[in-house]
């Protein structure tokens, strides 16, 4: 069809026009809310690199828990900032850690209010890598059981979903046999499955104090350049046993998101991580772009 026969300007002459054409609708059920939790009582401190977040107590992270229910919003991710950190990441699989207090108490007040869990050591090992450091090494099989002890240990807090995201091989097949060996075969997880190594997670690592000490993350988290090897990834944690897979991030990588939906059919996450939402609240704020015509889920 070419002009004057066909006029593609025909159907956007109006708002509600566009509407009933419009190819792809994001809604609030589509949203997962991240928050970051923390020990203490009536702290809400404001997070600089990612405006409108915070790091919470548990009695304000139910608040905000409360708002996100209301707002109509299905899920949250939990993230869980640790008093004390050590070579093995203890926290993430102690069963009075933050994250599995958060999510009992979570679960207790809001029970239809899907809690996810991020699963990794990175946010409690001294060290601030995913799994389990020999020497400058990261020992990949070792790390396995510590990662399905987290999951677990989640669990058992609640969590109606865990979502590992260490990038070790093999971990989703790991985490699938500890939970169902533990009657946990009803909670679903979510893979991410294609997660690239980024300077667009600067932001996060500042908020959960998760940045490495030595070294950085190429050696598990992927290559920028590969695409097949998103392919195979996705592939092994689908035979795995993952129920979701994600790709991170999100904005950077959309040729990504395409191509693992023609693959894949699975249901599919896309994670909008901290320095994408950050670079726009901070060209917002040094009025670069109109912060209100920017689509919500990039903003708050």
């Amino acid at each position: 069809m070419l002009f004057p026969d066909y006029r593609p300007r025909r159907l956007r002459q109006s708002e509600n026009l566009r509407r009933m054409i419009r190819e792809t609708s994001l809604s609030v059920n589509d949203l997962i809310l991240p928050l970051f939790v923390i020990a203490g009582k009536d702290v809400k401190r404001p997070i600089p690199s990612m405006p409108g977040h915070f790091h919470l107590s548990i009695d304000n992270f139910l608040k905000t828990a409360q708002q996100a229910t209301d707002l109509g919003i299905p899920a949250i991710i939990i993230f869980g900032i640790p008093e004390k950190k050590d070579a093995l990441g203890t926290g993430a699989y102690d069963e009075d850690g933050i994250v599995q207090k958060a999510t009992m108490a979570v679960k207790e007040k809001f029970p239809d209010l899907v809690a996810i869990t991020d699963v990794c050591l990175c946010q409690y090992t001294d060290h601030g890598h995913c799994g389990v450091v020999e020497g400058n090494t990261i020992n990949n099989d070792a790390s396995l059981d510590l990662i399905a002890r987290a999951a677990l240990s989640h669990a058992n807090a609640g969590a109606d979903m865990v979502a590992p995201s260490d990038m070790m091989d093999g971990r989703i097949g790991e985490i699938r046999e500890i939970l169902d060996e533990n009657n946990f075969s009803q909670v679903p997880i979510m893979s991410y499955a294609a997660k690239y190594c980024s300077a667009y997670y600067g932001p996060f690592r500042d908020a959960a104090d998760s940045a490495p000490k030595f070294g950085d993350r190429r050696t598990y988290q992927m290559d920028p350049a590969n695409t097949l090897e998103a392919i195979r990834e996705v592939t092994m944690d689908v035979e795995e046993g993952a129920d979701i897979i994600m790709v991170k991030p999100a904005l950077a990588y959309l040729d990504i998101i395409c191509r693992v939906r023609e693959e894949i059919d699975l249901p599919l996450a896309a994670y909008n991580v901290s320095g994408e939402f950050s670079m726009i609240k901070a060209a917002e704020k040094m009025g670069w772009i109109d912060g209100s015509k920017v689509p919500d889920v990039f903003r708050h």
